[in-house]
């Protein structure tokens, strides 16, 4: 028979115990999932970005050359691009749709249609903000907000998320230092790597301001800065140096060597 004290204790100690697991499920709440697939070499990549990707014949074609002339073959790829957009005008979780989703069919070498079975849709998804949005006040929270919805979209896939940072205009260079710290901070919070196309933008043209990395807007890319961008894309993501590589999308030999150094370069020693 339990006495006074024990009777009274029992209920306390139960509160207790609730109060313990509901802060251990709060923490583990806010807690970002690690990603489900971490590997070298992605077999498939969906790009979701804007007008900064399709650029110059679509920076995932190029990354496509960079990696076929490096021997790595057969990787899918998927831009799905919106011209001006933002991060936060993509539905992410609709890419992945069962029976519905992308890459649901193709066409093979003798034009016949094939409907596709994966076991995942993408092995990694690869997210672009507008060129701005990280760091204008109107659109800020928005990019950290969506950049949280989608991780778990893209998890929930079973894919990895990424985030591709921007570059800075190129006569604003002071964007660089603002887009990688919101790249960064979303990033961390989110568990996602960031690919830092962006210093290596600033890194080449410290280096050498003769090669054009914009278009005449300022803005876009040239050739060049798609071919850099391709080449930290191939650093970062499938970890293999672009140093060497034979692909160089027409530019001069002395200009693709330059742009395969300095991803290289900037990729290794980029603090996430």
């Amino acid at each position: 028979m339990k006495s006074a004290n024990q009777a009274a204790v029992a209920p306390v100690a139960r509160m207790l115990t609730v109060a313990a697991a509901a802060i251990l499920l709060a923490a583990c709440s806010t807690t970002p999932a690690p990603p489900r697939w971490q590997g070298d070499t992605p077999g498939s990549m969906l790009w979701v970005g804007n007008s900064y990707f399709y650029f110059n014949n679509s920076m995932h074609g190029h990354l496509g050359g960079m990696l076929t002339a490096a021997g790595v073959r057969g990787t899918r790829q998927t831009s799905v691009t919106v011209s001006g957009s933002g991060l936060d005008w993509h539905d992410m979780a609709s890419h992945f749709k069962p029976g519905t989703g992308m890459a649901r069919y193709s066409f093979n070498a003798a034009n016949e249609v094939v409907f596709n079975k994966f076991e995942r849709a993408y092995d990694l998804v690869l997210m672009m903000d507008c060129s701005q949005c990280p760091i204008h006040p109107k659109l800020q929270q928005a990019f950290h907000d969506t950049a949280a919805k989608h991780a778990v979209a893209v998890r929930n896939a079973g894919a990895e998320p990424a985030l591709f940072l921007s570059w800075a205009y190129q006569d604003q260079p002071q964007m660089t230092d603002q887009l990688a710290a919101e790249y960064v901070k979303a990033g961390r919070a989110n568990n996602m790597r960031v690919v830092p196309v962006g210093p290596a933008f600033a890194a080449s043209i410290a280096k050498r301001p003769d090669v054009i990395l914009h278009a005449p807007d300022k803005r876009h890319p040239s050739l060049a800065g798609t071919y850099l961008g391709a080449a930290v894309v191939m650093a970062s993501v499938f970890k293999k140096s672009p140093v060497g590589n034979t692909y160089t999308a027409g530019l001069p030999a002395d200009v693709a060597q330059h742009l395969q150094a300095v991803a290289w370069e900037t990729v290794q020693s980029f603090k996430q």
